[in-house]
């Protein structure tokens, strides 16, 4: 499954809005930290062990390996198909040693009880808009590309799915998308 091209136009909109809002959000900080030396950064991690939370931190990854990136695009702290799903298969070691081998894991959180930094929000947001995600959970599986000129990612969209019982279903359909490229 690929975006079309209209779609394509807005995800890499999206995705250069983000980039620039990053590096505003990014100066704003380092300004802020610079004036108040005794604060200390954000640190924010996924709530699924070996997930990262940054685009671009995948990015990196998936261009040095070869591997698509699985993002999930979750409520972990309301969302109950989303903690069902983290149970039956994100946690389930059959899955991580799968991933290894296939995927980097991207997990892009819209909590209601917990606050994520502004620049995470953000990007999470803006990929949820591009993907045109409707509920959760919806993982996608997608390539990225990046024009460095201009600093603007390109999507190759593989697939969707959401919530499936197994792993072994999960990763049967996730292993279809990849093998349609």
């Amino acid at each position: 499954m690929s975006i079309k091209l209209s779609s394509k136009a807005l995800v890499s909109v999206l995705i250069s809005g983000f980039l620039m809002m990053s590096v505003i959000i990014s100066a704003q900080t380092t300004a802020s930290t610079a004036t108040n030396p005794t604060s200390t950064p954000e640190v924010y991690t996924a709530e699924n062990p070996g997930w990262l939370v940054n685009v671009d931190e995948a990015y990196a990854i998936s261009k040095k390996t070869g591997k698509p990136i699985l993002a999930n695009f979750t409520g972990s702290d309301w969302c109950g198909w989303c903690k069902r799903l983290t149970a039956s298969v994100f946690s389930q070691d059959a899955f991580k040693q799968w991933a290894e081998k296939n995927v980097v894991l991207l997990e892009l959180d819209f909590p209601r009880r917990k606050t994520l930094p502004q620049n995470i929000q953000m990007q999470n947001q803006n990929l949820a808009q591009a993907f045109q995600v409707g509920g959760y959970p919806t993982v996608w599986v997608f390539n990225l590309s990046k024009d460095e000129k201009v600093n603007q990612y390109s999507i190759e969209a593989l697939g969707k799915t959401g919530y499936t019982a197994t792993v072994e279903e999960f990763t049967a359909g996730v292993d279809q998308m990849m093998k349609k490229k």
